[in-house]
């Protein structure tokens, strides 16, 4: 679910009004308390707030145990203090969370198991490429412990860098060589992604890492989803990250939608200048995605929209009314890898289908 609330009064009180609107939301909808199990706060503001926000009791009272946070300088648009990206998982099979270590928190029910890892935050002093090496270093390790590997159990990974210009290029070269000493390369394959600007951490940290991984995945289990007539490999640019994955279990699929943007199948920049027909583009090529692995738009269940340019949130905010109102939405401000791109989405999806076999979600 998301939430965002109204831009009225300051931090303090957006900030309680948000986490009354959330529990609101999960009373309405049954949710347990011990159901949540990740959370996402954009936020504006500098680093400071992060101390504010811990006073915010964004918990759903006793009985929670431990919840993923991710905490991210991305100012929700079109104005106010920050916007909530809370996940639930409730069923027959009840829920057992542990941490893991520090930012990384393990979910089982069943037979499976899933990790999520949120506010790995490079150090100061190191440089981008260094703090990538680190954190990832970090996930590496913390599913090792879990009894999985970065190449098999890894499904998605978010990279946060709060000065992308600067960072990007670090983060890229230090991610694809740390990918091939762990056996992601072009003939196996890499982790679907994000990448984009917004701060995590205080000062000095360059790269911020979330990540959701679900160790033990079997042989078949994942595929990956391509359409080569609208969008090319991001390997031929040399970037390492896959368009999306598809994770089939006996019951249903998930489709994780890396950031995807208004790119050609040539790996071309389409509509610069104009952001509205890049969104228009950028949705036409998550629908090919999802079609790719017999999903589509209909089957979405959040979106993250992120914008370089504030002023252009009136016209895109009115496409996404019109075509996702209804769905969990953040729109935040954050700019792309590439300065001639205006926009970003990514989203997941879930779609029924029966796989014999494969264990139950």
């Amino acid at each position: 679910m998301s939430v965002t609330p109204a831009p009225s009064g300051g931090f303090t009180a957006q900030a309680r009004a948000a986490a009354a609107a959330y529990a609101e939301a999960a009373r309405e909808l049954g949710l347990a308390p011990d159901s949540a199990i990740f959370r996402r706060i954009f936020l504006k503001g500098p680093a400071a707030r992060l101390k504010a926000l811990g006073a915010v009791p964004f918990s759903l009272g006793p009985g929670e145990g431990p919840v993923a946070l991710s905490v991210v300088r991305q100012p929700p648009l079109p104005g106010g203090e920050l916007t909530l990206l809370a996940y639930h998982a409730q069923g027959p099979r009840p829920l057992r969370k542990r941490r893991l270590a520090p930012g990384h928190l393990s979910v089982s029910a069943g037979g499976l198991r899933q990790v999520w890892s949120a506010g790995l935050n490079g150090r100061p002093g190191l440089t981008a490429a260094e703090q990538t090496k680190e954190i990832f270093s970090d996930l590496a390790g913390a599913l090792r412990r879990a009894g999985g590997t970065l190449a098999g159990g890894c499904v998605r990974t978010w990279l946060f860098m709060g000065d992308i210009a600067s960072a990007y290029p670090g983060m890229v070269a230090a991610r694809s060589e740390f990918f091939k000493r762990h056996g992601l390369t072009r003939a196996t394959h890499f982790i679907s992604s994000t990448g984009i600007e917004g701060a995590t951490g205080g000062a000095g940290c360059q790269v911020g890492l979330d990540a959701y991984s679900v160790p033990g995945l079997r042989p078949g289990q994942v595929s990956y989803l391509n359409d080569f007539s609208r969008l090319c490999r991001a390997a031929d640019y040399d970037v390492t990250f896959e368009r999306g994955t598809r994770v089939r279990y006996a019951d249903r699929s998930h489709y994780f939608i890396s950031g995807t943007a208004s790119i050609d199948k040539a790996g071309g920049i389409l509509y610069p200048g104009d952001a509205l027909r890049q969104l228009k583009r950028t949705m036409g090529n998550i629908g090919a995605l999802l079609r790719s692995g017999g999903a589509g738009p209909r089957d979405l269940m959040y979106l993250v929209v992120y914008l370089r340019n504030p002023s252009d949130h009136r016209r895109v905010a009115a496409y996404l009314e019109d075509n996702f109102g209804g769905l969990p939405l953040a729109v935040v401000r954050g700019a792309v890898c590439r300065p001639g791109w205006l926009v970003e989405v990514e989203g997941v999806a879930a779609a029924p289908g029966k796989t014999a076999g494969l264990p139950r979600f």
